[in-house]
């Protein structure tokens, strides 16, 4: 049986912030036969995850090509395990310490935020609009929320936030804030560097901390990625269902309808317009699960 399969597809690789023009749709035929004694498993999307690393796949030269087999595909959306192994596996939160979030409104970032307050940190966040702010302070709960597009000096920002300095940073920018955070990091301050989308579409962005703090304040700086923990996805689905269902939690999906939808939703993600985990659904049959 032969069915028609639309795709998207990029025209040419990618550099600098993605356009909705770098993109296009396709139609082509799609056979449903698997060969007898064939492993292959024919599926059909329902839902598209929508991620601002995509973007490294679609370069002519990335590290995310070369680095790991689980970095070198676009893989389903794991940003609850991303936000939980970043945040308790290598920041490794005691009560009261102090935590910096960027892109806090994010699919990462704010459940990064969400796990803090419920271990007892003092959190603060940033992101690009009044509105996200709002909804940071009011709905999730965050000690401290600052609109990083209204200030002038991200420094004397987060000395303002953190008059006693910051204990972790859950770093999903890079760039300038990372520069500005090391300054005002405390002794044995903890960085996981889970997202650089400021350097993503500039690499003129790139961050240059001062490297006498990080040793003289013995700070631990830590890329990782979410398959690398794969091994904590049980224990992250039980504490996390536990904590929606008590509603310690709260998540936030932005969806959008339609594959054609796929270029402007993932646009979006460097023009900040998502709030929460960006997706978009392709497909009605949601009752043939």
């Amino acid at each position: 049986m032969e069915v028609t399969n639309k795709f998207i597809t990029i025209k040419a690789t990618i550099y600098g912030e993605p356009q909705e023009s770098d993109f296009e749709l396709k139609i082509e035929p799609f056979s449903l036969s698997v060969k007898v004694g064939s492993n292959d498993v024919i599926i059909k999307n329902l839902y598209i995850s929508i991620d601002p690393y995509q973007i490294n796949r679609m370069k002519t030269v990335s590290s995310s090509q070369k680095t790991s087999k689980f970095s070198t595909q676009i893989a389903p959306g794991l940003s609850g395990l991303t936000a939980y192994a970043g945040f308790i596996e290598i920041c490794k939160p005691k009560k009261g310490e102090k935590v910096f979030v960027s892109a806090a409104s994010g699919s990462v970032g704010n459940l990064v935020g969400q796990y803090a307050k419920i271990l007892g940190c003092y959190v603060v966040g940033c992101a690009g609009s009044a509105d996200k702010v709002k909804l940071l302070k009011e709905k999730l709960g965050f000690d401290e929320v600052f609109n990083y597009k209204e200030e002038t000096d991200l420094n004397s920002t987060l000395e303002r936030c953190f008059p006693d300095g910051i204990d972790i940073y859950f770093d999903n920018v890079g760039g300038k804030m990372l520069e500005a955070v090391i300054s005002n990091m405390n002794l044995y301050g903890r960085v996981a560097l889970c997202g650089v989308i400021s350097e993503y579409k500039d690499v003129g962005k790139r961050a240059s901390p001062n490297m006498l703090n990080v040793i003289y304040k013995r700070i631990t700086i830590q890329g990782f990625l979410s398959g690398d923990y794969m091994h904590l996805f049980p224990e992250f689905i039980s504490i996390t269902v536990d904590h929606l269902r008590t509603r310690k939690m709260h998540m936030f999906e932005d969806i959008s309808i339609g594959l054609e939808s796929v270029p402007t939703a993932f646009v979006g993600l460097f023009r900040e317009y998502n709030v929460g985990k960006k997706i978009v659904q392709v497909s009605d049959d949601l009752g043939d699960k």
